[in-house]
């Protein structure tokens, strides 16, 4: 949980994991989201890496 805690403290925009079982969930997520809410932070945004790359630009 350490991860969350500093990304929430730090204002990350994005932080990127591929630990589904405990970070990537979207049931854990909004969890993590209704602590920080509560306690005055913004919610973090979390994603896998497969949906942050950027495969190259189609022209």
């Amino acid at each position: 949980m350490l991860h969350i805690a500093l990304a929430t403290v730090a204002e990350v925009d994005v932080l990127v994991s591929w630990n589904f079982k405990h970070f990537v969930r979207l049931d854990k997520i909004r969890s993590f989201n209704a602590v920080n809410l509560e306690q005055g932070y913004q919610p973090l945004t979390i994603h896998s890496p497969r949906e942050v790359i950027d495969h190259g630009s189609e022209e």
